[in-house]
């Protein structure tokens, strides 16, 4: 019994060096590694229990050695990430391995498909816009005009549309006083009125080619339009090149009547509560009425002269909006289907 008890204690004594050069290494290298910190405390438990676990069995400590010599081994450095390269975000060149371009102008929008006109209402910068998103792919604006004079064939827009069955009539270009137009007009290649080569309610043209394609530019030559089959000269412009136009005026307040484009096939038309123009340039370019980005706006005839009819058909109709001191006009723009 007494060789058994020495043999006994000689093994814990030889065990117990062996845990406490375990203790040493794991504790040295890393001290300020909460990975190894954790392992010298297990350590750091078995150590204190050990005495406990050789009075209930001189086999324990054994049975425990593979566990505890593998929690001894010095834990790997942690790996220091890089500080221009953060290891938890993917490489930025993964997707694209193309260098980052100089920000260009905006490209025209590409094709999309084409969707089915439709009535939005929004608000922006305190302005109410109500109007007709459509595509020009599908649909097309023409221009009625009156040679007798405003008011002579159609009342009002709601009068047109449902005379003509479009589905969307609105007041367009501005007039004089005598009801002549007050820039050029061309409605199924028939023109009437003259050249408006200086006021800035003629320095926006919309056009529809005989190709069929359709457009906003600024005023140039008389002569660049020579194949138009529909255009209507009216202003100021509002938005060229998604940039709203400098200089407008903010201090008029009215109503107002506008169409504008992405610059691709998608078109909106529709009236504005009462705003200065340069508050609605401005509204403009910050927050489109239409679901996308404009690239163009022009200013059409507005206050005693907007009219906005959309019809039952138009997904969101019918709209009419016309105030009770509404004037006649000369013209109008009509939304159709190809």
């Amino acid at each position: 019994m007494g060789k058994q008890s020495t043999v006994r204690k000689h093994h814990h004594s030889a065990f117990c060096r062996q845990i406490q050069t375990c203790h040493e290494r794991s504790l040295a290298p890393h001290r300020a590694l909460r990975h190894s910190q954790n392992q010298a405390v297990l350590v750091e438990s078995l150590w204190l229990g050990l005495n406990h676990a050789m009075r209930l069995s001189p086999l324990l400590p054994f049975a425990l050695t593979t566990v505890i010599f593998s929690a001894c081994q010095p834990a790997s450095p942690l790996r220091k990430s890089s500080p221009t390269q953060p290891s938890h975000f993917p490489n930025p060149t993964a997707a694209n391995d193309t260098p980052a371009e100089t920000p260009q102008a905006s490209p025209l929008p590409p094709s999309l498909p084409a969707v089915a006109p439709r009535v939005s209402r929004k608000t922006s910068a305190g302005i109410t816009f109500e109007g007709v998103s459509y595509d020009s792919r599908t649909h097309r604006l023409q221009v009625i005009d009156q040679p007798q004079g405003p008011g002579s064939r159609y009342s009002s827009s709601k009068d047109l549309a449902e005379k003509s069955n479009t589905l969307l009539a609105i007041n367009a270009g501005f007039f004089t006083p005598e009801g002549d137009p007050l820039g050029l007009v061309i409605s199924g290649g028939k023109t009437s009125g003259g050249w408006n080569s200086a006021s800035s309610l003629g320095s926006g043209i919309y056009r529809e080619e005989s190709s069929g394609s359709a457009g906003i530019v600024r005023r140039g030559a008389r002569s660049s339009f020579s194949n138009s089959r529909e255009l209507l000269q009216a202003g100021p412009l509002l938005i060229e090149n998604e940039t709203a136009v400098s200089g407008l005026n903010s201090a008029k307040t009215a109503v107002r009547s506008i169409i504008l484009t992405d610059g691709g096939s998608r078109w909106w038309i529709g009236i504005t509560s009462t705003c200065s123009l340069n508050a609605l340039a401005r509204a403009i370019s910050k927050n489109s009425p239409a679901p996308w980005k404009t690239r163009t706006a022009l200013n059409l005839d507005g206050g005693r002269s907007t009219d906005l009819f959309v019809s039952g058909k138009v997904a969101g109709g019918p709209l009419n909006r016309r105030g009770f001191l509404n004037r006649s006009v000369r013209n109008f723009l009509v939304l159709r289907g190809k």
